[in-house]
C-alpha cells in the first residue's frame, strides 16, 4: 500500500476554501485533519469534529514532547495539528487533508518535504471584499481587517506547490482534484502500477 498524501491548503478567510474542502471530502480516501486548541467549546461545537479541545497543560505536553505537527498562540489559546493522527493516517493510505493558515504551512514544509501545498485564492481582493460584506455577519473594521490580512497572505503564495482560484467553486474543486490525481501519477507514488505492469508483462 502507498504511504497517504499530505496536502496542506490555506487561503484567505472568505475565499470559499470551506466548501471546496467539504465537495472534496465526500470522496472516500480523504481524511480531515482535526486541529487541537485549548480554548473552551463554542456553542454547537463537537469535540474531535469542530476541534481536539484540551487543556493547556496537555497541549504543552506534546509541544515538549514533538507530538504536534505545528501550532501557533493566538488570543492566549493554542492551536496545533496532533503529529500522531496525521502520520498514522498516512500509513494506512488515506490523503491527509491540513487546513492551516500560512505561517503554520511554513513550518510544516519544513517537517514534510513530500507534502504537497495548495494555496486558494479568491478572483480579486475586491471581490474577497463583497463576498464578505454579502455574509452580512461582520462589521465593517473586521471586514477590514480581514480585507489587509488576506493581502499579506497573498504574498505567500509563490511558495505554495499549486494556486487555485476560487472564481467558480465547480471549476475550483475540479482543480483541486485534478492537483490529486497529478501527484498520484508521479512515479514516485506509482509503485503498485509499476508492480502491475512489470509482473503483467
Amino acid at each position: 500500500m502507498n504511504k497517504g498524501l499530505l496536502i496542506v491548503v490555506s487561503a484567505p478567510s472568505g475565499c470559499g476554501k470551506g466548501t471546496i474542502l467539504g465537495e472534496v471530502l465526500k470522496e472516500d480516501n480523504f481524511y480531515y485533519s482535526v486541529s487541537a486548541t485549548t480554548r473552551c467549546p463554542r456553542e454547537g461545537e463537537v469535540n474531535g469534529v469542530n476541534y481536539h479541545f484540551i487543556s493547556k497543560e496537555e497541549f504543552q505536553e506534546r509541544i515538549d514532547s514533538n507530538g504536534m505537527l505545528e501550532y501557533a498562540e493566538y488570543c492566549g489559546n493554542y492551536y496545533g495539528t496532533p503529529r500522531k493522527e496525521v502520520e498514522q493516517m498516512r500509513l494506512e493510505g488515506k490523503d491527509v487533508i491540513l487546513e492551516i493558515e500560512v505561517k503554520g504551512a511554513m513550518k510544516v514544509r519544513t517537517l514534510c518535504p513530500d507534502a504537497i501545498f495548495v494555496f486558494i485564492a479568491p478572483p480579486s481582493v475586491k471581490e474577497l471584499e463583497r463576498r464578505l460584506r454579502k455574509r452580512g455577519t461582520e462589521t465593517d473594521d473586521v471586514i477590514a481587517k480581514r480585507v489587509s490580512e488576506a493581502a499579506n497572505e497573498l504574498t505567500y503564495a509563490p511558495k505554495y506547490d499549486y494556486l487555485i482560484v476560487n472564481g467558480a467553486l465547480e471549476k475550483a474543486v475540479d482543480d483541486f482534484k485534478t492537483v490529486i490525481k497529478a501527484e498520484k501519477l508521479k512515479a514516485c507514488y506509482a509503485t503498485e502500477i509499476l508492480d502491475e505492469v512489470i509482473n503483467n508483462a
